[in-house]
């Protein structure tokens, strides 16, 4: 079997493949595995390792199962430990602002209808909100938590989060607090699906809500070294032929299947062939890799070009002295560039002064879902910035949320920083582009996406963003995604090995009589019950005394 690409999809393939006795070939384009997710160096501040750095932190919400359980069965060097072992919880999120009150945010479990509507109201909530604009939002949740599949897929994929929740006619501060779920997915609330964006905020909401799972997790030290290479080194062991610095220039296709690959290494260019293909690179190289031949006769491939790509990308500050600010995400509410960060040297198990040149005492790694709007600083986007200028206006923007009631982030404390190499300063002329954006869910563009399973009867897709139960461009979706090539292999080939487990997303059951009686009325082209003007309120007390 041929895997291209080895990020978390193509890695997740080749786990579950060689596992069953596959013989695998992974080809990737990078020097180190894992796409988004891997490690780079940051810094080179001595003759020792350099400072860590990333694309963006890696965080892992309760929702995800299908990535977490593949990391409970890779093992880490000698002991009995895995790399999900290396998984940590958090404790709260900061929600910090540049006017009115700071918040760290709690949880709570709900047990009933009424008390999932006072809790569903939008996280990023200031005091201005009204509490009828708050029980409207948390109404629109309960429409989405009592819609049925068919409405999920057609009706709301076609809306947008933004004229779903009603936004446009609501009042400024109702507005930001939708507007808040970019700081969640790099997308305007305007362009993405409520489908989408609902379906997720109401999955992190399940986090911090449900007792039995933690809200969410992150690493105990740099990605690669406690999950990327540990993994590498157990498909190494497995037989999995990994190559890296391998860009595949061209799937051959002879009219029926894939007949080879055109694979550009460093000794040339030449063809390798197998049996079966796996396509596991991102959505922008698949749609290079897909000539018009491969369209049309695998029509499920020939609208990637319909998928849309956003910027969501990470710096790491270096500070000289930790500033722990939470243990957990800070949200930077008011921020231009919807910024998010997360405190790394609290939850790693190993002394930053090993790193550089020992002078690191701490990693604030920040991640920015707005390249559009102007900063404070330049009065430019993003976008239209230098590598330098990006790193000043987060650093500013940053302050501006955390010096407001005491001083947390001072420039004699910030050491070095490190900007995802993916920004890439043009030549010639100003700002920069992205060589490594992020898949996002635009209205309508489920059915733009591909299953896992092609019209070729020897190619398959293992990458974010294939229909998939957890939807979002996430390491979640891929390691999903990779699960389902998988099963499409295994039957293909008339293997007898056990199938992948596939996890649906978990709803409260409370919501299953809502949701068959809304399947119901959407076969006879009913609305749903809470888009009448009698509300979802009444309907639930209806249903509830039959």
């Amino acid at each position: 079997m041929a895997i291209l690409g080895g990020g978390i999809g193509g890695l997740s393939a080749a786990h579950e493949l060689a596992e069953r006795g596959v013989s695998v070939t992974v080809y990737e384009r990078n020097d180190r595995f894992g796409g988004k997710a891997r490690s780079v160096a940051g810094p080179d501040r001595g003759s020792r390792t350099p400072l860590p750095a990333e694309h963006g932190f890696r965080f892992f919400p309760g929702y995800y199962r299908h990535v977490t359980e593949t990391m409970e069965r890779i093992p880490t060097d000698g002991s009995d430990r895995t790399v999900a072992d290396a998984l940590v919880p958090t404790e709260g999120t900061l929600l910090a602002r540049t006017a009115g009150e700071e918040t760290i945010s709690s949880t709570r479990t709900p047990e009933g209808i009424e008390e999932w509507l006072s809790v569903l109201r939008p996280s990023f909530a200031t005091e201005e909100l009204s509490n009828a604009e708050a029980r409207f939002f948390a109404e629109r949740m309960l429409v989405l938590l009592t819609s049925c599949e068919a409405r999920l897929d057609e009706q709301w994929d076609r809306t947008s989060w933004w004229e779903f929740v009603d936004a446009g006619n609501r009042s400024r501060a109702y507005q930001r607090a939708v507007s808040a779920t970019q700081l969640l997915v790099a997308l305007r609330p305007q362009l993405g699906s409520a489908r989408t964006v609902g379906r997720i905020y109401l999955q992190l909401m399940r986090g911090h809500l449900d007792p039995e799972i933690e809200t969410e997790r992150v690493l105990d030290g740099p990605t690669s070294e406690v999950w990327i290479d540990p993994w590498v080194r157990y498909l190494d062991g497995l037989g999995v032929e990994l190559r890296t610095n391998a860009t595949v220039r061209e799937l051959q296709f002879d009219g029926e299947r894939i007949s080879g690959l055109v694979v550009e290494d460093g000794s040339g260019t030449h063809i390798e062939r197998a049996d079966q293909y796996v396509l596991a690179v991102s959505v922008e190289a698949a749609r290079r890799l897909v000539s018009e031949g491969i369209g049309r006769a695998a029509p499920s491939l020939s609208r990637l070009d319909r998928l849309r790509t956003e910027w969501m990308n990470g710096i790491q500050f270096y500070l000289r002295e930790d500033r722990p600010l939470v243990r957990g995400h800070g949200v930077y509410t008011d921020s231009p560039w919807a910024l998010t960060s997360v405190s790394q040297a609290q939850f790693w198990d190993r002394d930053l002064a090993a790193y550089g040149d020992g002078q690191a005492g701490g990693v604030l790694s920040v991640i920015a879902s707005d390249w559009e709007t102007p900063g404070i600083v330049y009065g430019k986007p993003a976008r239209e910035c230098t590598r330098e200028e990006i790193a000043t206006e987060i650093w500013e923007q940053l302050k501006a949320h955390l010096n407001r009631e005491g001083v947390r982030l001072t420039d004699e404390n910030l050491l070095e920083w490190s900007l995802d190499p993916a920004i890439v300063e043009r030549e010639g002329e100003p700002g920069v582009e992205n060589r490594e954006p992020l898949l996002v869910n635009t209205v309508g563009s489920w059915r733009y996406r591909p299953a896992a399973r092609t019209e070729i009867d020897n190619l398959t897709v293992a990458a974010d963003y294939v229909r998939t139960e957890s939807d979002l461009a996430t390491m979640e979706s891929a390691n999903e995604a990779a699960r389902r090539a998988t099963n499409v292999i295994l039957e293909r080939v008339g293997s007898n090995a056990e199938p992948c487990a596939i996890y649906p997303l978990e709803e409260p059951a409370i919501f299953g009589p809502l949701k068959a009686h809304d399947r119901l009325r959407y076969r006879l082209g009913l609305p749903h019950p809470g888009e009448i003007h009698d509300g979802i309120r009444r309907t639930i007390g209806r249903i509830a005394r039959a």
